[in-house]
């Protein structure tokens, strides 16, 4: 083999490892050969993880909690999720935020709830739900948010699967709903919203309280050796379909705050305001409150001297205990 061909080929072997890097290290460097290749990608707003999407404008999407619907796809893959119940029963429902990860589907879609809908304004999040209760759907069709309602584009932006039974079967993919978001107008370019993060190591092996009850019921189990809190749920670990994966969280914080009726079958959760706030991370507590001082402002906690929480670098997990 001659001179010329043995550098041609290393170039294109050099090449090829470094397009490899690029396309697959969405969250971290790759290293190859001892180098970085690819670039060294900024922190997430919301996790503090690095990655490509770390300043894009995240998307808010509503997902159910009933059993039948478990494992869910995508729910292990958000920077952020909120969990807070629905019913005066005790049924919850969740609202995953993505921004670094871009999951091939995330499901099964639910409607869209009143008292979340300040928290994707806080966000300046895109929020994609199926359908709504009646006070969502009038503020959502009035424009309060930038929405992707299932209602108006099931067939192009969200599709049913034959494997699972209506309601609960509905999904949508990152793919799908970065079309819509082009289609619609909506500029993904820049996040508004930010938290303080920092590099964490197991300090102790405190773990939140069972949360919920029945069906419903949450327990967060702290790893030591991840310094992280793998979550079971209905007494079964849970799973992310996409991944196989037990879904876990770098924080887990309880968010307590009051509810009122508004039917037979909804409530509403005051999700504007301030009030207690405990914060696990690192195998820690800390005792401290929440504060949203309006709809489009940022949720933020604060320790007892009032001063803003550093999250441990990782998912952010909000689990709403209403009194």
């Amino acid at each position: 083999m001659s001179r010329k061909s043995k550098i041609f080929i290393i170039v294109m072997i050099a090449l090829v490892l470094s397009a490899a890097g690029f396309v697959f290290g969405t969250r971290d460097n790759v290293e190859i050969g001892g180098e970085l290749a690819g670039m060294s990608w900024p922190e997430s707003d919301l996790s503090g993880e690095k990655c490509q999407n770390s300043k894009t404008r995240p998307v808010a999407i509503m997902l159910s909690s009933d059993p039948e619907t478990r494992p869910l796809s995508g729910i292990g893959e958000a920077d952020l999720i909120f969990e807070m119940p629905v019913t005066d029963s005790g049924v919850t429902r969740m609202m995953a935020v993505f921004q670094c990860d871009l999951p091939s589907e995330i499901g099964s879609i639910r409607s869209a709830r009143e008292d979340f809908i300040p928290w994707v304004q806080g966000l300046r999040a895109v929020y994609a739900h199926w359908g709504g209760e009646r006070n969502a759907l009038s503020q959502l069709n009035g424009g309060i948010v930038d929405n992707v309602d299932a209602l108006k584009y099931e067939g192009t932006y969200y599709y049913r699967k034959n494997t699972a039974h209506p309601p609960h079967n509905g999904f949508t993919s990152s793919e799908l709903l970065a079309q819509a978001n082009s289609k619609l107008g909506y500029n993904l370019e820049k996040s508004a919203t930010s938290y303080k993060h920092e590099k964490g190591e197991s300090s102790g092996m405190t773990e939140p309280p069972s949360l919920y009850e029945g069906n419903f019921s949450v327990q967060w189990r702290y790893q030591p050796e991840s310094n992280t809190y793998r979550r079971w749920r209905g007494g079964k670990e849970e799973i992310d379909r996409n991944t196989s994966k037990q879904v876990e969280a770098s924080n887990v914080v309880l968010l307590r705050t009051t509810w009122s009726p508004i039917s037979k079958d909804y409530i509403n959760v005051k999700t504007v305001g301030s009030g207690e706030a405990v914060i696990y991370k690192n195998g820690e507590i800390i005792n401290g409150t929440w504060e949203k001082r309006g709809s489009t402002d940022r949720l933020v906690f604060y320790d007892q001297n009032h001063q803003e929480i550093k999250f441990t670098v990782g998912a952010i997990w909000i689990e709403t205990l209403i009194n």
